[in-house]
């Protein structure tokens, strides 16, 4: 007989924008810092890249993924409006909240 454990981690459930704050892309990670980077520094070519979308506007933490990825698909399924309403009334100010966790990216 197999057991699966599953491990408690952190995963991480985010809202990226744009410079203007016109585009929103919703994400998962179990690393926020580096898939930020990732975003930031556009190593991969795609949605975000296209769009510019590399300010971080919002987050949440989970200990399990099932978690995570059943919020993300909550966000991707909710109107624009719903996902701007939670960047307001969290960061109403549309700081970038990954600000100074690099030091070497301009």
């Amino acid at each position: 007989m197999k057991v699966t454990v599953m491990q408690e981690h952190q995963y991480y459930v985010y809202i990226l924008t744009n410079h203007g704050n016109t585009v929103l892309y919703v994400g998962v990670t179990n690393d926020l810092v580096r898939r930020v980077w990732e975003h930031k520094t556009k190593i991969y070519q795609g949605f975000t890249t296209k769009y510019n979308c590399n300010k971080l506007a919002y987050f949440e933490s989970f200990h399990w993924i099932q978690d995570a990825i059943e919020r993300e698909k909550q966000l991707k399924a909710g109107t624009r409006q719903k996902k701007l309403d939670l960047i307001l009334q969290n960061n109403a100010v549309w700081a970038d909240l990954s600000d100074g966790w690099y030091i070497d990216y301009k």
